[in-house]
C-alpha cells in the first residue's frame, strides 16, 4: 500500500533510511543504487529510484552538491537589463529566477553593472576575483572582445540569454532560431503566405529570431518574396508602434500582408498599437504574432499570440553550467551551448485564413 509521504517531506529532510523503508530494500541496496557501486536488477533499481524521486530525496541531494561547489557568482549585466518597468519584464523574469535560486542553494550573488569603466573584460574579470567568486554569469551579454577576455581569464563564465560564435564559453539561451520556425510554420499552416517580420538589429540571439523565420519558408517551398522585413530602432513598444507606421506609409497600407511576427512581445504591443492607430482591426484585417510571452500580452485586447520562452528556467540552467564547469577536472572540457524549447501559445490575435476561405 502507498504511504503519504507529503507530510514527512514537509516536515523534515529525507533521508536514505526513508528511501530504504519507502523502497522496502536494505539501506545497503540503496546506497549502491543511487551510487552506482554493485549490480542491482533494474526492478530493484527503478523502485529505489522511484521511491527517492517520490520522497524528494534526488533533488535534495542534487541541490546540496551544487551548495558545496559554488559560493560566489559574480553577475554582470547592461543597465538597460537593470531598470525594472513594465517593459523590461524579460530581463527581470530571468533575474527573478536565477535570485531565487542563488537564494536556495545559499550562493551569494554579487551584480555588476558593465557601464563605464567597468564595461570591459579586464574590469568583470577584476570585480570577479576581488569578489572572491567561483564564477562568472554574463547576462544579456554576447560582445566579442568582451567574452575573449573573459575566456582567457581562466575563470568559469556562463552566457545567460547570449552567444558565443566561437563557442569558447558556455551559454544558455531560448531556441531563437527553433522558436521563430514553429510560430512561422504555424502561421503558415493557417493560410499566410504574405508574413511581415517586425525586429530590431540587435544581438545574435535576435538575429537567430530573423533566421527561423527564413527558414520556414525554405521549409515549406514557399518564395522568399512573402517572407518580408520592418526593422525597429530598438525592442521597445514606442519603437515598434513607430516602425510599424513607417512600414505602412511607404508601402500605402498592409501591401499584401496578412500576418505580422514581432521578433518580441514588446514590439507586438507597439505594432498593435500603430495599426489600430490607422484604423486596422486585429485579428481582422491583419495578424499579430509575438515572441516571449511576458504578462502584458495575455491582456491586451485581442490577446496576444505568442510564442512561451521558458525564461525562469535560464537562471538556474546557467547555475548547472557554471557549477560543471567549476567542478570538472578537464582544463580543455569543451563548451556548452545550451537552447530551450519554446512552446506556441495561440490566443486570439491571429485569424486563420483556410477557416475564412472555408465559410465563404
Amino acid at each position: 500500500m502507498a504511504k503519504d509521504t507529503a507530510g514527512d517531506k514537509r516536515d523534515r529532510k529525507v533521508g536514505i533510511k526513508d528511501v530504504s523503508r519507502e523502497a522496502d530494500v536494505s539501506i545497503s541496496t540503496v546506497s549502491h543504487v543511487l551510487n552506482g557501486t554493485a549490480s542491482i536488477s533494474p526492478a530493484v533499481r527503478s523502485r529505489v529510484l522511484d521511491a527517492a524521486r517520490r520522497l524528494g530525496y534526488l533533488a535534495q541531494r542534487q541541490a546540496k552538491a551544487t551548495i558545496s561547489s559554488l559560493e560566489t557568482v559574480l553577475l554582470a549585466v547592461p543597465p538597460d537589463t537593470l531598470a525594472q518597468s513594465n517593459i523590461n519584464l524579460v530581463s527581470w523574469t530571468v533575474l527573478g529566477a536565477l535570485g531565487r535560486e542563488c537564494e536556495r542553494r545559499g550562493i551569494k550573488l554579487v551584480p555588476l553593472r558593465l557601464e563605464g569603466e567597468t564595461n570591459s573584460a579586464r574590469a568583470i574579470v577584476d570585480a570577479a576575483r576581488s569578489a572572491g567568486a567561483d564564477g562568472i554569469l554574463l547576462l544579456n551579454v554576447d560582445r566579442p572582445e568582451l567574452i575573449q577576455g573573459i575566456a582567457g581569464s581562466g575563470l568559469a563564465a556562463v552566457l545567460i540569454n547570449g552567444e558565443d560564435s566561437s563557442m569558447r564559453l558556455d551559454s544558455v539561451t531560448p531556441g531563437n532560431r527553433f522558436a521563430s520556425a514553429l510560430a512561422t510554420n504555424w502561421l503558415i499552416s493557417q493560410g499566410h503566405r504574405n508574413i511581415l517580420h517586425v525586429t530590431w538589429k540587435g544581438r545574435a540571439t535576435i538575429r537567430r529570431r530573423g533566421d527561423g523565420f527564413l527558414d520556414a519558408f525554405a521549409e515549406n517551398n514557399l518564395p522568399t518574396e512573402g517572407a518580408r522585413f520592418c526593422f525597429a530602432e530598438g525592442w521597445e513598444p514606442h519603437l515598434g508602434e513607430k516602425a510599424i507606421g513607417a512600414w505602412l506609409t511607404q508601402h500605402d497600407g498592409l501591401d499584401g500582408v496578412t500576418a505580422i511576427f514581432c521578433a518580441a512581445d514588446n514590439l507586438a504591443l507597439g505594432v498593435m498599437r500603430g495599426l489600430e492607430a490607422r484604423g486596422f482591426q486585429i485579428p481582422r484585417d491583419i495578424s499579430v504574432m509575438g515572441f516571449d510571452g511576458v504578462a502584458p500580452g495575455e491582456f491586451t485586447s485581442p490577446s496576444l499570440t505568442t510564442i512561451n520562452v521558458p525564461l525562469d528556467q535560464m537562471g538556474p540552467d546557467a547555475l548547472h553550467l557554471l557549477e560543471q564547469r567549476v567542478s570538472s577536472d578537464q582544463p580543455a572540457r569543451a563548451s556548452h551551448r545550451l537552447e530551450l524549447g519554446c512552446q506556441l501559445i495561440i490566443r486570439d490575435s491571429v485569424a486563420s485564413l483556410i477557416a475564412a476561405k472555408r465559410s465563404v
